[in-house]
């Protein structure tokens, strides 16, 4: 999957993480989690009157949105700008991964997890005045269960998630599973959801911004499902890129590409609490320095990913840094498709012993930055410390790359550029640092440099044609396989390699309903990919924002489900 990819303003109290508040397996039960949706009831606008009806909130964004269709998304900027203008079924409360109610204000299970029944609040409509009901629901969830061609390839947050398709077969002609089985509408606001199988994902998964609910007007008149591919890239259709249409407290206005701006307004029909502010703009600067001073010039109101070296002059001049708990992972990929050398495991074992993930933490990475030994954080079920450690040894590195025959290595090194990822703040720093420990064990380094969106994530995913390179991510929820499920629950083009015993562990540990066994099966998966090095993790790195004096209400969250209707700003 594409990598998408902060204590309060003020850091005024201690982020807590805990797991996603699904219900367990075997309980028939109704629910409704107690803490506050970001739909919920406020501070001072308690009343639902936005607190500056003509304010405007301008936000320095590190990178630019691929499009407007969450259903199709993949990249952590078109979550940001698509979560203020959809809601899902459910959400996540507010600083935590706990799911929490959205569109659906309760839901029920049954007692084997496979049918789920969402109670719909009323009087909710997309901002094209249509309503909210269950049938939108199931038009939704089917549209999503019915792609096909290049709509298929584009929704891999489905993919990685439900499974298959409808009528989807794999290369040998057999049918490709899917989690999803139907959904009915009960009534105008009851939708049952059947699944095919148990999943711990469910309901979590549905929190996701590629799971929101959109109108099926306007997905039919703008011919949403018209998804091409040109070569290794993607055409979208008019919905996606000018047409958008949810239900959350922004509408879109308008993409200025000439500008590098992304305009949102308020939507006064709400639903829930409405935006404090009446206009909400992102500003695309991918220079991190640029970002800076634009905050500084009070241009902008808040930027992504300011340089760790910076952090100390912003405080002291009155500004806010922001520095999110890491729950996510930075890794260095290796492609073994179209590269022999790499298809051997002492060669892959010499490349992780070359890496002094210390000195890169030292060197170019954020404070609070943890070297990783698990393709996942600590605070995931399924994380173990059992996993066999590639602590850096040079003279190993040397001594394996001897023993396979390849003391003359080169290897092309990937890595993007004109972009600041959460846990990788700085790819051309990174990529130095690891060029070097490479090179120091006799591995030669191409350097192979693409623009992030859309040539990098292109290049790396939708084809073979590359060696090692640097990318990672950000978890959606609190579940193990949202992090190795997604690297390695199949085939997959950034990674080159068939490990059918991998690829089973994991379909067995997703599937599993005991919590215990569970987590015991993903220690297992753990070490597997510990023992077979597809990639190197290198670190868990905590993302950092700033803003000005006067920001107030962001509250963040650990898996970036960040929705501005709350934010004030007084200057």
């Amino acid at each position: 999957m594409k990598r998408h990819l902060l204590i309060g303003v003020g850091l005024a109290g201690a982020l807590v993480l805990t797991a996603c508040a699904s219900s367990d397996r075997g309980s028939d039960t109704s629910s409704s989690a107690p803490a506050e949706s970001n739909a919920a009831s406020g501070d001072a606008s308690a009343t639902g009157e936005p607190a500056d009806p003509d304010g405007q909130i301008i936000f320095g964004a590190s990178g630019a949105p691929e499009m407007f269709d969450p259903l199709y998304a993949t990249d952590g900027e078109t979550f940001r700008v698509a979560r203020q203008m959809y809601d899902g079924l459910v959400t996540f409360a507010p600083g935590t991964a706990d799911v929490a109610p959205a569109l659906a204000e309760s839901w029920e299970q049954s007692e084997d997890g496979l049918t789920w029944t969402f109670k719909l609040v009323e009087g909710a409509t997309f901002h094209d005045g249509t309503p909210v009901d269950a049938e939108a629901v199931c038009y939704n969830l089917d549209r999503m269960y019915t792609q096909t061609g290049a709509g298929q390839v584009q929704s891999e947050y489905w993919a990685n998630n439900m499974g298959g398709f409808k009528d989807q077969v794999d290369d040998a002609g057999a049918p490709v599973p899917s989690v999803y089985s139907s959904c009915k509408a009960d009534g105008t606001n009851s939708a049952v959801v059947t699944l095919n199988r148990y999943t711990s994902k469910f309901p979590a998964v549905l929190g996701l911004p590629a799971f929101s609910i959109q109108s099926p007007t306007a997905l039919k008149q703008y011919d949403a499902n018209n998804v091409t591919a040109e070569g290794d890239s993607f055409v979208f259709p008019a919905y996606a890129l000018e047409h958008p249409t949810g239900t959350g407290p922004y509408k879109f206005q308008a993409y200025d590409k000439a500008n590098n701006t992304v305009t949102l307004v308020r939507n006064d029909d709400y639903w829930g609490e409405k935006a404090k502010n009446k206009t909400l703009i992102f500003k695309i600067i991918p220079d991190a320095t640029a970002r800076k001073q634009e905050l500084q010039a009070g241009t902008i109101d808040g930027y992504d990913f300011p340089d760790t070296a910076d952090w100390e002059g912003l405080k002291a001049d009155g500004f806010n840094v922001a520095v999110r708990p890491a729950f996510n992972v930075m890794y260095l990929g290796i492609t073994q498709k179209n590269n022999p050398a790499l298809q051997d495991l002492k060669v892959r074992q010499a490349i992780a012993y070359a890496i002094d993930k210390d000195a890169l933490i030292k060197q170019v990475m954020p404070e609070g930055t943890k070297a990783a030994i698990n393709f996942m954080p600590d605070n995931v079920t399924g994380w173990t410390d059992g996993v066999t450690k590639y602590a850096y040894d040079p003279a190993k590195a040397k001594d394996l790359l001897k023993e396979a025959g390849q003391e003359n290595l080169t290897l092309d090194f990937n890595y993007p550029t004109g972009v600041s990822r959460p846990y990788m703040p700085s790819p051309e720093d990174i990529y130095t640092s690891l060029k070097a420990q490479l090179e120091a064990v006799g591995i030669k380094v191409t350097p192979v440099a693409n623009k992030w969106s859309p040539d990098y994530l292109d290049k790396i995913q939708g084809g073979s044609s590359h060696g090692i390179h640097l990318l990672g991510w950000t978890g959606d929820y609190n579940d193990p396989d949202n992090f190795v499920g997604v690297f390695f629950g199949g085939k997959a083009n950034e990674w080159g390699f068939d490990n059918p015993d991998l690829f089973s562990a994991l379909k067995e540990a997703r599937q599993m309903g005991d919590a215990s066994a569970q987590k015991a099966k993903y220690e297992e998966v753990n070490k597997m990919i510990a023992d077979f090095v597809p990639g190197v993790p290198i670190t868990h790195a905590p993302p950092s924002l700033a803003f000005g004096a006067g920001v107030q209400g962001y509250v963040p969250s650990p898996v970036q489900d960040e929705v501005w209707n709350r934010i004030t700003i007084s200057k």
